[in-house]
Protein backbone atom coordinates (compact mmCIF):
# COMPACT_ATOMS: atom_id res chain seq x y z
CA UNK A 1 0.00 0.00 0.00
CA UNK A 2 2.70 2.49 1.01
CA UNK A 3 4.59 1.77 -2.22
CA UNK A 4 2.03 3.99 -3.92
CA UNK A 5 3.53 6.98 -2.12
CA UNK A 6 7.02 5.93 -3.17
CA UNK A 7 6.13 5.68 -6.85
CA UNK A 8 3.93 8.79 -6.94
CA UNK A 9 6.74 11.25 -7.72
CA UNK A 10 8.41 9.00 -10.36
CA UNK A 11 4.99 8.57 -12.02
CA UNK A 12 4.46 12.33 -11.94
CA UNK A 13 7.90 12.99 -13.43
CA UNK A 14 7.37 10.29 -16.06
CA UNK A 15 3.98 11.62 -17.17
CA UNK A 16 5.28 15.20 -17.23
CA UNK A 17 8.13 14.09 -19.47
CA UNK A 18 5.84 12.15 -21.81
CA UNK A 19 3.38 15.05 -21.91
CA UNK A 20 6.13 17.43 -22.95
CA UNK A 21 7.05 15.10 -25.82
CA UNK A 22 3.51 14.65 -27.18
CA UNK A 23 1.50 17.08 -29.26
CA UNK A 24 -0.71 19.28 -27.11
CA UNK A 25 -3.95 17.64 -28.28
CA UNK A 26 -2.72 14.23 -27.00
CA UNK A 27 -1.12 15.37 -23.74
CA UNK A 28 -4.30 15.01 -21.70
CA UNK A 29 -4.45 11.31 -22.54
CA UNK A 30 -1.39 10.71 -20.36
CA UNK A 31 -2.94 12.49 -17.39
CA UNK A 32 -6.19 10.60 -17.83
CA UNK A 33 -4.30 7.32 -17.71
CA UNK A 34 -1.45 6.41 -15.40
CA UNK A 35 -1.30 9.65 -13.38
CA UNK A 36 -5.05 9.78 -12.76
CA UNK A 37 -5.08 6.15 -11.68
CA UNK A 38 -2.19 6.76 -9.25
CA UNK A 39 -3.76 9.89 -7.78
CA UNK A 40 -7.13 8.19 -7.31
CA UNK A 41 -5.46 5.25 -5.62
CA UNK A 42 -3.60 7.56 -3.24
CA UNK A 43 -6.75 9.54 -2.46
CA UNK A 44 -9.18 6.63 -2.06
CA UNK A 45 -6.96 3.97 -0.51
CA UNK A 46 -3.55 5.17 0.68
CA UNK A 47 -4.56 8.30 2.60
CA UNK A 48 -7.38 6.64 4.63
CA UNK A 49 -5.11 3.69 5.45
CA UNK A 50 -2.27 6.02 6.37
CA UNK A 51 -4.51 8.03 8.70
CA UNK A 52 -5.71 4.91 10.53
CA UNK A 53 -2.20 3.49 10.86
CA UNK A 54 -0.65 6.69 12.15
CA UNK A 55 -3.56 7.35 14.49
CA UNK A 56 -2.90 3.95 16.07
CA UNK A 57 0.80 4.78 16.28
CA UNK A 58 0.06 8.07 18.04
CA UNK A 59 -2.30 6.39 20.49
CA UNK A 60 0.30 3.77 21.36
CA UNK A 61 3.02 6.40 21.71
CA UNK A 62 1.17 8.62 24.18
CA UNK A 63 -0.69 5.96 26.18
CA UNK A 64 2.13 3.54 26.99
CA UNK A 65 3.35 3.34 30.58
CA UNK A 66 6.77 4.67 29.59
CA UNK A 67 5.48 7.58 27.47
CA UNK A 68 5.81 10.19 30.23
CA UNK A 69 8.46 8.59 32.41
CA UNK A 70 11.59 10.78 32.60
CA UNK A 71 14.76 8.85 31.86
CA UNK A 72 18.21 10.38 31.86
CA UNK A 73 21.36 8.82 30.45
CA UNK A 74 23.69 11.44 31.91
CA UNK A 75 23.85 13.55 35.08
CA UNK A 76 23.99 16.82 33.14
CA UNK A 77 21.92 18.30 30.35
CA UNK A 78 22.79 17.46 26.75
CA UNK A 79 21.33 19.74 24.05
CA UNK A 80 21.00 17.16 21.24
CA UNK A 81 19.03 13.93 21.06
CA UNK A 82 21.93 12.22 19.32
CA UNK A 83 24.14 12.86 22.34
CA UNK A 84 21.52 11.86 24.89
CA UNK A 85 19.03 14.70 25.36
CA UNK A 86 16.37 12.93 27.45
CA UNK A 87 13.20 13.72 25.50
CA UNK A 88 10.16 11.93 26.89
CA UNK A 89 9.61 8.71 24.97
CA UNK A 90 6.05 9.57 23.99
CA UNK A 91 6.93 12.98 22.56
CA UNK A 92 9.99 11.67 20.76
CA UNK A 93 7.80 9.05 19.06
CA UNK A 94 5.26 11.71 18.06
CA UNK A 95 8.01 13.84 16.57
CA UNK A 96 9.21 10.91 14.46
CA UNK A 97 5.67 10.13 13.29
CA UNK A 98 5.07 13.77 12.34
CA UNK A 99 8.32 13.83 10.36
CA UNK A 100 7.28 10.68 8.50
CA UNK A 101 3.87 12.05 7.53
CA UNK A 102 5.25 15.42 6.48
CA UNK A 103 7.88 13.55 4.49
CA UNK A 104 5.00 12.01 2.53
CA UNK A 105 3.58 15.52 2.12
CA UNK A 106 6.80 16.67 0.47
CA UNK A 107 6.80 13.60 -1.78
CA UNK A 108 3.16 14.14 -2.80
CA UNK A 109 2.56 17.92 -2.91
CA UNK A 110 -0.94 17.52 -4.31
CA UNK A 111 -2.01 15.75 -1.11
CA UNK A 112 0.11 17.82 1.26
CA UNK A 113 -2.88 19.68 2.70
CA UNK A 114 -4.58 16.43 3.76
CA UNK A 115 -1.36 15.07 5.24
CA UNK A 116 -0.69 18.25 7.21
CA UNK A 117 -4.23 17.98 8.60
CA UNK A 118 -3.33 14.49 9.83
CA UNK A 119 -0.27 15.88 11.59
CA UNK A 120 -2.35 18.64 13.16
CA UNK A 121 -4.77 16.03 14.50
CA UNK A 122 -1.89 14.04 16.00
CA UNK A 123 -0.33 17.14 17.54
CA UNK A 124 -3.63 18.19 19.08
CA UNK A 125 -4.17 14.79 20.71
CA UNK A 126 -0.59 14.75 21.96
CA UNK A 127 -0.92 18.24 23.41
CA UNK A 128 -4.03 17.23 25.34
CA UNK A 129 -2.14 14.26 26.78
CA UNK A 130 0.74 16.54 27.79
CA UNK A 131 -1.71 18.98 29.32
CA UNK A 132 -3.22 16.12 31.33
CA UNK A 133 0.21 15.08 32.63
CA UNK A 134 0.90 18.69 33.61
CA UNK A 135 -2.42 19.08 35.42
CA UNK A 136 -1.94 15.82 37.33
CA UNK A 137 1.26 17.29 38.77
CA UNK A 138 0.01 20.80 39.61
CA UNK A 139 -3.73 20.56 40.25
CA UNK A 140 -4.86 22.29 43.46
CA UNK A 141 -1.31 23.40 44.24
CA UNK A 142 -0.58 26.99 45.19
CA UNK A 143 2.13 27.55 42.56
CA UNK A 144 -0.30 26.64 39.76
CA UNK A 145 -2.94 29.01 41.09
CA UNK A 146 -0.45 31.84 41.48
CA UNK A 147 0.97 31.73 37.94
CA UNK A 148 -2.60 32.01 36.68
CA UNK A 149 -3.12 35.35 38.45
CA UNK A 150 -2.85 38.28 36.05
CA UNK A 151 -0.83 40.46 38.44
CA UNK A 152 1.72 37.72 39.12
CA UNK A 153 1.87 36.67 35.46
CA UNK A 154 2.66 40.28 34.51
CA UNK A 155 5.39 40.59 37.14
CA UNK A 156 6.95 37.26 36.17
CA UNK A 157 7.06 38.40 32.56
CA UNK A 158 8.97 41.52 33.63
CA UNK A 159 11.52 39.47 35.58
CA UNK A 160 14.87 39.52 33.75
CA UNK A 161 15.27 35.77 34.34
CA UNK A 162 12.20 35.11 32.17
CA UNK A 163 14.18 35.98 29.03
CA UNK A 164 15.16 32.29 28.77
CA UNK A 165 11.56 31.05 28.67
CA UNK A 166 10.51 29.33 25.41
CA UNK A 167 7.52 31.62 24.84
CA UNK A 168 9.36 34.85 25.67
CA UNK A 169 12.53 34.69 23.59
CA UNK A 170 13.42 38.14 22.32
CA UNK A 171 11.33 39.90 24.99
CA UNK A 172 13.44 42.68 26.52
CA UNK A 173 12.93 44.28 29.93
CA UNK A 174 14.68 47.30 31.44
CA UNK A 175 16.80 46.85 34.57
CA UNK A 176 14.52 49.04 36.69
CA UNK A 177 11.45 47.07 35.59
CA UNK A 178 13.18 43.78 36.41
CA UNK A 179 14.28 44.90 39.89
CA UNK A 180 10.90 46.41 40.67
CA UNK A 181 9.04 43.28 39.57
CA UNK A 182 11.22 41.04 41.75
CA UNK A 183 10.61 43.18 44.83
CA UNK A 184 6.87 43.31 44.16
CA UNK A 185 6.68 39.55 43.63
CA UNK A 186 8.47 38.91 46.91
CA UNK A 187 6.03 41.17 48.72
CA UNK A 188 3.08 39.37 47.15
CA UNK A 189 4.38 35.92 48.09
CA UNK A 190 5.19 37.00 51.64
CA UNK A 191 1.72 38.50 52.06
CA UNK A 192 0.08 35.13 51.41
CA UNK A 193 -1.53 33.28 54.32
CA UNK A 194 0.73 30.83 56.13
CA UNK A 195 1.83 28.16 53.63
CA UNK A 196 1.06 24.54 54.49
CA UNK A 197 2.59 21.35 53.10
CA UNK A 198 -0.63 20.52 51.27
CA UNK A 199 -0.21 23.73 49.25
CA UNK A 200 3.07 22.48 47.79
CA UNK A 201 4.20 19.80 45.35
CA UNK A 202 6.05 17.55 47.78
CA UNK A 203 6.74 14.71 45.34
CA UNK A 204 10.13 15.32 43.72
CA UNK A 205 9.21 12.95 40.89
CA UNK A 206 6.41 15.30 39.82
CA UNK A 207 8.83 18.22 39.72
CA UNK A 208 11.29 16.20 37.64
CA UNK A 209 8.43 15.30 35.29
CA UNK A 210 7.59 18.99 34.88
CA UNK A 211 11.23 19.75 34.04
CA UNK A 212 11.39 16.90 31.53
CA UNK A 213 7.99 17.77 30.07
CA UNK A 214 9.04 21.38 29.56
CA UNK A 215 12.21 20.47 27.67
CA UNK A 216 10.41 17.82 25.59
CA UNK A 217 7.61 20.22 24.65
CA UNK A 218 10.15 22.82 23.59
CA UNK A 219 11.98 20.21 21.50
CA UNK A 220 8.77 19.22 19.69
CA UNK A 221 7.81 22.89 19.20
CA UNK A 222 11.15 23.61 17.51
CA UNK A 223 10.75 20.51 15.36
CA UNK A 224 7.20 21.47 14.35
CA UNK A 225 8.40 24.92 13.34
CA UNK A 226 11.15 23.49 11.13
CA UNK A 227 8.76 20.97 9.58
CA UNK A 228 6.21 23.69 8.88
CA UNK A 229 8.84 25.60 6.93
CA UNK A 230 9.81 22.50 4.97
CA UNK A 231 6.36 21.60 3.63
CA UNK A 232 4.78 23.71 0.88
CA UNK A 233 3.39 27.00 2.15
CA UNK A 234 -0.11 26.23 0.99
CA UNK A 235 -0.04 22.91 2.83
CA UNK A 236 1.32 24.34 6.06
CA UNK A 237 -1.62 26.69 6.11
CA UNK A 238 -3.96 23.70 5.67
CA UNK A 239 -6.44 25.64 3.59
CA UNK A 240 -5.71 28.79 5.57
CA UNK A 241 -6.91 30.82 2.60
CA UNK A 242 -10.43 29.55 3.10
CA UNK A 243 -13.01 32.30 3.10
CA UNK A 244 -14.31 31.09 6.44
CA UNK A 245 -11.24 31.77 8.58
CA UNK A 246 -13.17 30.92 11.75
CA UNK A 247 -13.49 27.29 10.69
CA UNK A 248 -10.23 26.86 8.77
CA UNK A 249 -7.69 24.56 10.44
CA UNK A 250 -4.82 26.02 12.46
CA UNK A 251 -1.36 26.08 10.92
CA UNK A 252 1.64 24.25 12.30
CA UNK A 253 3.15 27.43 13.77
CA UNK A 254 0.17 27.83 16.09
CA UNK A 255 0.80 24.34 17.48
CA UNK A 256 4.45 25.24 18.07
CA UNK A 257 3.32 28.31 20.04
CA UNK A 258 0.89 26.22 22.08
CA UNK A 259 3.58 23.67 22.96
CA UNK A 260 5.98 26.45 23.98
CA UNK A 261 3.34 28.06 26.17
CA UNK A 262 2.84 24.83 28.11
CA UNK A 263 6.63 24.35 28.34
CA UNK A 264 6.85 27.84 29.83
CA UNK A 265 4.08 27.13 32.34
CA UNK A 266 6.01 24.08 33.56
CA UNK A 267 9.08 26.22 34.25
CA UNK A 268 7.03 28.95 35.91
CA UNK A 269 5.48 26.41 38.27
CA UNK A 270 8.94 25.08 39.14
CA UNK A 271 10.32 28.56 39.88
CA UNK A 272 7.35 29.60 42.02
CA UNK A 273 7.33 26.20 43.74
CA UNK A 274 10.93 26.67 44.89
CA UNK A 275 10.15 30.18 46.10
CA UNK A 276 7.11 28.96 48.04
CA UNK A 277 9.16 26.11 49.54
CA UNK A 278 11.63 28.73 50.73
CA UNK A 279 8.87 30.77 52.35
CA UNK A 280 7.40 27.60 53.87
CA UNK A 281 10.69 26.68 55.55
CA UNK A 282 11.60 30.20 56.68
CA UNK A 283 8.19 30.66 58.32
CA UNK A 284 9.85 28.92 61.26
CA UNK A 285 11.74 32.14 62.01
CA UNK A 286 8.61 34.03 63.02
CA UNK A 287 7.05 34.02 66.48
CA UNK A 288 10.10 32.50 68.12
CA UNK A 289 12.93 33.58 70.37
CA UNK A 290 16.49 33.77 69.09
CA UNK A 291 18.04 33.86 72.54
CA UNK A 292 21.03 31.59 71.96
CA UNK A 293 23.66 31.05 74.65
CA UNK A 294 26.62 30.15 72.43
CA UNK A 295 28.06 30.70 68.96
CA UNK A 296 26.15 29.00 66.16
CA UNK A 297 27.99 26.00 64.73
CA UNK A 298 25.12 24.59 62.67
CA UNK A 299 22.24 26.25 60.83
CA UNK A 300 18.69 25.82 62.09
CA UNK A 301 17.01 22.50 61.28
CA UNK A 302 14.54 24.13 58.89
CA UNK A 303 17.45 25.65 56.94
CA UNK A 304 19.17 22.26 56.75
CA UNK A 305 15.90 20.82 55.44
CA UNK A 306 15.62 23.59 52.83
CA UNK A 307 19.21 23.33 51.60
CA UNK A 308 18.96 19.53 51.38
CA UNK A 309 15.80 19.89 49.34
CA UNK A 310 17.41 22.43 46.99
CA UNK A 311 20.39 20.15 46.39
CA UNK A 312 18.25 17.05 45.88
CA UNK A 313 15.87 18.73 43.44
CA UNK A 314 18.65 20.39 41.48
CA UNK A 315 20.40 17.04 41.03
CA UNK A 316 17.11 15.45 39.97
CA UNK A 317 16.31 18.13 37.38
CA UNK A 318 19.87 18.70 36.09
CA UNK A 319 19.70 16.15 33.22
CA UNK A 320 16.39 17.54 31.94
CA UNK A 321 16.80 21.32 31.70
CA UNK A 322 19.55 23.54 30.33
CA UNK A 323 21.80 25.65 32.54
CA UNK A 324 19.95 28.91 31.98
CA UNK A 325 16.66 27.25 32.85
CA UNK A 326 18.18 25.78 36.03
CA UNK A 327 19.09 29.35 36.89
CA UNK A 328 15.48 30.34 36.23
CA UNK A 329 14.05 27.58 38.43
CA UNK A 330 16.42 28.05 41.38
CA UNK A 331 17.56 31.64 40.87
CA UNK A 332 14.56 33.15 42.64
CA UNK A 333 15.26 31.41 45.95
CA UNK A 334 17.73 33.86 47.47
CA UNK A 335 15.69 36.96 46.71
CA UNK A 336 12.63 35.57 48.48
CA UNK A 337 14.81 34.10 51.27
CA UNK A 338 16.36 37.51 51.93
CA UNK A 339 12.99 39.25 52.01
CA UNK A 340 11.46 36.56 54.24
CA UNK A 341 14.40 36.64 56.68
CA UNK A 342 14.28 40.42 56.98
CA UNK A 343 10.49 40.47 57.33
CA UNK A 344 10.68 37.82 60.07
CA UNK A 345 12.41 40.22 62.48
CA UNK A 346 9.19 42.15 63.03
CA UNK A 347 7.47 38.96 64.26
CA UNK A 348 10.28 37.65 66.46
CA UNK A 349 9.59 37.76 70.18
CA UNK A 350 13.24 38.48 71.02
CA UNK A 351 16.78 38.13 69.69
CA UNK A 352 20.26 38.48 71.20
CA UNK A 353 23.83 38.63 69.89
CA UNK A 354 24.11 34.88 69.47
CA UNK A 355 20.70 34.85 67.81
CA UNK A 356 22.01 37.26 65.19
CA UNK A 357 24.97 34.94 64.63
CA UNK A 358 22.57 32.01 64.23
CA UNK A 359 20.67 33.81 61.49
CA UNK A 360 23.94 34.73 59.77
CA UNK A 361 24.94 31.07 59.95
CA UNK A 362 21.64 30.18 58.26
CA UNK A 363 22.38 32.53 55.37
CA UNK A 364 25.86 31.06 54.94
CA UNK A 365 24.38 27.55 54.67
CA UNK A 366 21.89 28.73 52.05
CA UNK A 367 24.62 30.53 50.12
CA UNK A 368 26.73 27.37 50.08
CA UNK A 369 23.81 25.30 48.78
CA UNK A 370 23.13 27.80 46.00
CA UNK A 371 26.83 27.99 45.08
CA UNK A 372 26.71 24.27 44.30
CA UNK A 373 24.27 24.95 41.43
CA UNK A 374 26.63 25.76 38.54
CA UNK A 375 24.45 28.14 36.55
CA UNK A 376 22.96 30.26 39.33
CA UNK A 377 24.30 33.83 39.48
CA UNK A 378 26.67 33.71 42.46
CA UNK A 379 26.97 37.50 42.69
CA UNK A 380 23.21 37.88 42.98
CA UNK A 381 23.06 35.16 45.65
CA UNK A 382 25.79 36.81 47.71
CA UNK A 383 24.29 40.27 47.32
CA UNK A 384 20.87 39.13 48.53
CA UNK A 385 22.18 37.22 51.53
CA UNK A 386 24.68 39.95 52.43
CA UNK A 387 21.66 42.21 52.87
CA UNK A 388 20.27 39.81 55.47
CA UNK A 389 23.55 39.57 57.35
CA UNK A 390 23.99 43.34 57.32
CA UNK A 391 20.39 43.88 58.41
CA UNK A 392 20.73 41.70 61.49
CA UNK A 393 24.26 42.81 62.33
CA UNK A 394 22.95 46.37 62.56
CA UNK A 395 21.14 45.27 65.71
CA UNK A 396 24.53 44.88 67.42
CA UNK A 397 25.87 48.28 66.32
CA UNK A 398 26.36 51.19 68.73
CA UNK A 399 23.78 53.91 68.29
CA UNK A 400 26.12 56.44 66.64
CA UNK A 401 27.56 53.87 64.22
CA UNK A 402 24.06 52.77 63.28
CA UNK A 403 23.00 56.33 62.47
CA UNK A 404 26.10 56.82 60.33
CA UNK A 405 25.49 53.57 58.46
CA UNK A 406 21.86 54.44 57.74
CA UNK A 407 22.82 57.88 56.45
CA UNK A 408 25.42 56.37 54.14
CA UNK A 409 23.29 53.42 52.90
CA UNK A 410 19.80 54.89 52.85
CA UNK A 411 18.88 52.90 49.70
CA UNK A 412 20.02 49.51 50.98
CA UNK A 413 16.70 48.61 52.61
CA UNK A 414 13.14 49.36 51.60
CA UNK A 415 10.96 51.63 53.78
CA UNK A 416 9.03 48.57 54.95
CA UNK A 417 12.24 46.81 56.01
CA UNK A 418 13.43 49.91 57.85
CA UNK A 419 10.14 50.15 59.73
CA UNK A 420 10.37 46.46 60.67
CA UNK A 421 13.61 47.08 62.53
CA UNK A 422 12.71 50.59 63.72
CA UNK A 423 15.76 52.05 61.95
CA UNK A 424 13.73 55.07 60.90
CA UNK A 425 12.85 55.94 64.49
CA UNK A 426 16.44 56.10 65.66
Amino acid sequence: MYLAASIYRPVLQFTDKITSMLPKKHSQLVNDGLLTFTENFVKDHLLPTMFVDYRKGVQQAISSAAAFRPRAHTTTYTPTVEKGRPILQGLLAIDLLAKEVLGWAQAMPKFATDLVKYVQTFLERTFERCRTAYMEAVLEKLSYRLIGRHDIERLMRLDAASACLPSQLGHSVSHSEAVGSEVELCELFLSLPSIKQDNLIRDDNKLILLASLSDSLEYVADSIERLGQAVPRAASQAEGNSRDQATSPRNLASFADEYRKLATDCLKVLRVEMQLETVFHLQEMTNREYLEDEDAEEPDDFVISLTSQITRRDEGMAPFISGEKRNYVFGGICGIAASASIKALADMRSINLFGVQQICRNTIALEQAMAAIPYVDGDSVQQNLDRVRTYYELLNMPFEALLAFIAEHDQMFTPTESVSSNFDSL
